[in-house]
């Protein structure tokens, strides 16, 4: 398959650009407008909790109407409008308004993406064209980074929320090249292929092909009623101290720079290294886990993500100029770095795990368990830093990863024992 026969790819471009730039300027922006970290953790929570929905409400639409230009049409659309309403707003209290709106529709495209992929070519070809897609959406990321660096330079936060609605309005002209009609896949052949379900992980956590039942949170009960069910359930709470402690870093990463006496262009530039170190090692990863194991490389992924959180919690007084442009540069590339050999080796742990038929009851609980942490950790972020500051806060970030982790070696170990039985 040649890549220019598959117009739609570069959607990806423009509709990237956008997502990562909004979820950059967004947090400066509330800033700029008097904000601090508790509102800016508010509306990352309230955001991260609509995309979790959408990520539901989208695949059942998907599943049920086929309609997949057209949800990508109406995502690219409100997006659109979001940037424009939050280029002419100066109120905090609307932000909380468009933030959840904003998650909501920008999820949309992500299913549709999926299921392209697995549609477009042959199955022995869906780990090439998933890994195309993520190079492409990387450059989008890259794209809207380098914008931001230099226009921030010249220019004041708002003209970029412009940028971000004529990116999406860019990414609707080029979706109009998906052709219409029903797939010949839905939306719970993802949890058959473990290229889309790296993919899916990879790049938006959530992923519901069922909505999960309490009866189906019942290896995490038993666990609160001292009972190991199935070991799935320590790997439920490994994930879930995972995302929660991760996003307590990412959450507060922005205003932790600012306050630091970074500019907007460096929080840009900063972000602009990190994609950039993301991109290299994302042909790096597979190379690294095919050589030690997925158990081996999920464990050595903790150690530059622990040591990232690390960074900035026990260098306050050091993280201003140059040295503190450093760190941080450091601490960023390191979290990417970890993140990406993570995301890649739990997910094959995480497939090789879910018994045949039970796909979507598995994949819906973690998705809910990935959802609550994230969710949490944004909240979580805003009250912990007022009341202890971020010194506190990243470490108590780290401690959490430590427990994670801990977790994740008492997972493999039973899962073992209960092998050699």
């Amino acid at each position: 398959m040649q890549l220019q026969h598959k117009r739609w790819i570069w959607y990806l471009v423009p509709s990237q650009a956008t997502a990562q730039g909004l979820s950059t300027v967004i947090p400066l922006y509330v800033i700029f407008l008097g904000g601090g970290i508790g509102e800016v953790a508010i509306i990352s929570a309230l955001q991260n909790g609509a995309v979790a929905i959408g990520s539901i409400f989208w695949g059942k639409v998907i599943d049920r109407f086929h309609a997949r230009r057209a949800i990508l049409l109406l995502s690219f659309f409100v997006v659109l409008l979001c940037s424009v309403g939050m280029y002419f707003t100066n109120s905090i209290i609307v932000l909380y308004g468009i933030a959840p709106m904003l998650g909501f529709f920008m999820v949309g495209k992500n299913p549709v993406t999926q299921l392209l992929v697995m549609e477009s070519v042959q199955k022995n070809l869906w780990s090439w064209l998933f890994a195309r897609t993520s190079i492409i959406s990387t450059l989008g990321m890259l794209v809207a980074m380098a914008i931001g660096t230099v226009g921030s330079l010249y220019f004041d936060l708002r003209p970029y929320f412009l940028i971000c609605a004529a990116s999406s309005g860019t990414a609707m002209v080029l979706s109009t090249t998906v052709k219409g009609g029903g797939f010949h896949l839905e939306l719970s052949s993802i949890a058959h292929s473990l290229q889309g379900l790296q993919y899916a992980i990879s790049h938006y956590h959530f992923i519901f092909q069922k909505i999960p039942e309490l009866y189906d949170f019942k290896h995490i009960i038993t666990i609160f009623k001292g009972k190991i069910s199935n070991e799935i359930g320590i790997f439920y709470f490994a994930s879930f101290f995972f995302y929660l402690g991760s996003t307590m870093y990412f959450t507060a990463w922005t205003p932790f720079l600012r306050s630091h006496g970074f500019s907007n262009s460096g929080v840009f530039l900063n972000y602009l290294i990190q994609t950039s170190t993301m991109l290299l090692v994302f042909f790096i990863a597979p190379k690294v886990i095919a050589k030690i194991g997925e158990e081996r490389a999920t464990i050595t992924a903790y150690i530059p993500r622990i040591l990232a959180i690390l960074i900035p919690g026990v260098s306050l007084p050091l993280m201003i100029g140059t040295v503190g442009f450093a760190l941080a540069i450091v601490s960023s590339c390191l979290m990417v770095i970890a993140f990406s050999i993570f995301s890649t080796s739990s997910s094959v742990i995480f497939f090789k795990s879910i018994p045949q038929g039970f796909e979507g009851k598995y994949l819906g609980v973690n998705s809910a368990v990935t959802g609550v942490g994230v969710f949490a950790g944004s909240l979580v972020t805003g009250e912990l830093t007022k009341s202890f500051g971020y010194g506190t806060l990243f470490l108590s970030s780290s401690a959490i990863l430590v427990c994670s982790l801990a977790l994740f070696l008492i997972y493999f170990r039973y899962r073992l024992s209960n092998k050699i039985v």
